[in-house]
Formats: structure tokens, C-alpha cells, sequence
């Protein structure tokens, strides 16, 4: 490993470091100037029965009577230790209260990403081979599509069909296992048109390029084609993609559990956002962040890694140049 790509990497690291930081602050000062009073709302709630001196009690907890910058580093410095503070409605944990949702998410959206990933490329394979009068176009058009119906709407018509008409799973059930394949169905299709339409692009440039007529001029199969010639040289932008669509993943995974009634993130989320429980909200939003950046952190140092055309200099990353287009295509890969 070169020291200009330690280099690098340092760098990248430091900025998301900062990134992060950044992050945290600008969720902290939003969540504070939210309308409404969470002490009122909550604390002073009659249904909840706290007395004044309770209260007393839980805003010093809280640290709430404190000026807001006190607030600000006690609240970044339990971030950085991991400390996330007290919910206010529960009076537990914050980090409890994610750790018992966070990995029906985590499942979620890592289906969903399987399944975005699984759609794209049959949709991009099936482009390369599909003759134009047999409806080329029409497949080339289907990444729009995805991508302007939202995922929601796919939710409900994936329960009613598959959970009222044929009954394959039961809206009680969201945990089991079709319930959870239809979710992430839901949540992927909107996510495979960016992967898609990417994916195709870059087949299209591939696919013109000369290793590319010589290895169809010696016989070679379309599938082995498509799987050994074509497929890693195009995908390498899909990398970026891939880590640019997190946030949608995170973001669709939302309403896709309280489309089917999954316990996760999202209904925490609407917890703490309908009682105002502002320490789940800042750690919720702060997670989402931390996932975020790292995801394109782990894109930005891999993709020197896996693509030999992308130079390394003074710590910087530089595309490849067209002279480097040319001895790709003539199957010379471009080192360092």
C-alpha cells in the first residue's frame, strides 16, 4: 500500500471526522429550536403524573436548565463516549432503546439493498441482449418508472395482493419471512433505478469498446460476456452509487415499517417526534449521519482499490484521463 494512498485515506478519514461533528452540532441546534415545549408537553402532561418536584428532578437530569452551549458539549461529549443520554418519555436508555429496533432496520434495509441490487442488474443485463424490436426500449424505460412510483405505494399494493388476495403472509405477522421479502421489495424497487440507470450507461461504454468486439468476434457466450467482461469495469461507478442511495435506504426503511407495522427505527422516529422526546431524536438523526458518512467513506477509499485507473496524487483523488480510457479498452490496465 503506497504512502500517497495512506495519504489519502488519512485525509478522507479527518473530513469525516469533521463531517460528523458538523452533523451532530447542526442536529443538536435544529432539535432545540423545534416549536413546542418537551417539558410541557411531557413532563407536565396529567396523564403522565409527574409532580413538580419529579420534574425538577428529570430536568436536572437532563441538564435542560442549563445554557444551551453547556448543553451542546455535555451532549457531544456523551456522543463520542457513546453516552446518548436519557429518553424523556421512558426515562431509559437511549442506547437501549435503539439497540432493541436498530437491527429489524438493519435487516430491512439490507434486504432491500439485495433486492435493488438483484433488479438492476437483471434490468441492465436484459438491455444488453434484448433486440430493440423485442422491446429494448420498453426495458431501458423501466428505472424511470421505479423511480417515480413511491415505495409506499408499492407497500400497500404488495399487502393487498400478496396478503389480502393470496395470503402469503399476515399484515399481524410483519416479522415473518415473506413480510419482510415483500418489505424490502417495496423498498428496493424505487432504489434500483438509480443503480439501473447508472449500471446501463456505463454497460453501453463498455460494451463499445474494442475487448469487448474481440471477445464477441471469438464466440464468447453473452452471459460470460456480460459476467466477465463487462460487468466489473461498468459497476465500479455503481459503487458510488450504491453508497449515495444509503440514505434513501435509510429514509425509505421509515415508512416501509409503518407501511407493514415493522418495529424499528422509523417507529421510534414517530414516537419521539408525536412526544417530542428530543434525546431520541438527536441520537435517531446523529446515527443516520455517523451510517451516512461512513458508507461514502468506505466508497472513497475502495474505489482506488478496485479500479486501477483512478491515480493517487498528493493525497488527492484523480479520475481517469482519457489516454487511460484507451489502454483499458485495449485491456492495459493503467497502474498508479
Amino acid at each position: 500500500m503506497s504512502n500517497s494512498y495512506l495519504t489519502y485515506a488519512a485525509k478522507r478519514l479527518g473530513q469525516a471526522v469533521i463531517v460528523i461533528l458538523l452533523a451532530y452540532v447542526l442536529t443538536f441546534v435544529v432539535v432545540s429550536i423545534l416549536p413546542g415545549d418537551p417539558i410541557t408537553s411531557v413532563l407536565r402532561n396529567p396523564q403522565n403524573g409527574f409532580t413538580e418536584e419529579q420534574i425538577a428532578e428529570i430536568i436536572a437530569a437532563q441538564g435542560l436548565d442549563r445554557p444551551v452551549l453547556v448543553q451542546l458539549w455535555s451532549s457531544l461529549s456523551g456522543f463520542l463516549t457513546g453516552d446518548l443520554g436519557l429518553s424523556m418519555r421512558s426515562s431509559r436508555p437511549v442506547v437501549t432503546l435503539i439497540a432493541e429496533v436498530l437491527p429489524s432496520t438493519l435487516i430491512l434495509a439490507s434486504a432491500g439493498l439485495a433486492v435493488a441490487l438483484i433488479l438492476a442488474i437483471a434490468v441492465a443485463y436484459r438491455t444488453q441482449f434484448v433486440p430493440k424490436r423485442y422491446g429494448q426500449g420498453l426495458l431501458r424505460g423501466f428505472p424511470s418508472l421505479f423511480l417515480s412510483v413511491p415505495n409506499f405505494v408499492i407497500g400497500l399494493a404488495l399487502i393487498h395482493i400478496f396478503g389480502f388476495q393470496i395470503g402469503l403472509f399476515r399484515v399481524i405477522n410483519p416479522d415473518s419471512f415473506w413480510a419482510t421479502l415483500f418489505a424490502a421489495i417495496a423498498l428496493g424497487i424505487p432504489v434500483s433505478a438509480q443503480i439501473a440507470e447508472v449500471l446501463i450507461a456505463n454497460l453501453d461504454r463498455e460494451a463499445e469498446q474494442e475487448y469487448a468486439t474481440v471477445a464477441r468476434s471469438r464466440g464468447i457466450g453473452r452471459t460470460r460476456l456480460f459476467a466477465k467482461h463487462l460487468l466489473k469495469p461498468a459497476s465500479l461507478p455503481v459503487v458510488t452509487v450504491i453508497a449515495l442511495t444509503i440514505g434513501e435506504l435509510l429514509g425509505g426503511s421509515l415508512i416501509t415499517e409503518t407501511v407493514y407495522g415493522r418495529t424499528g427505527i422509523g417507529s421510534l422516529v414517530q414516537r419521539a417526534v408525536s412526544t417530542q422526546d428530543l434525546p431520541v431524536l438527536q441520537a435517531v438523526v446523529s446515527l443516520g449521519a455517523v451510517v451516512f458518512v461512513l458508507v461514502n467513506l468506505v466508497a472513497d477509499l475502495l474505489y482506488p482499490l478496485l479500479d486501477p485507473r483512478v491515480k493517487i496524487l498528493g493525497g488527492q483523488k484523480r479520475s481517469p484521463t482519457t489516454a487511460d480510457e484507451t489502454s483499458i479498452s485495449a485491456g492495459k490496465a493503467v497502474t498508479p
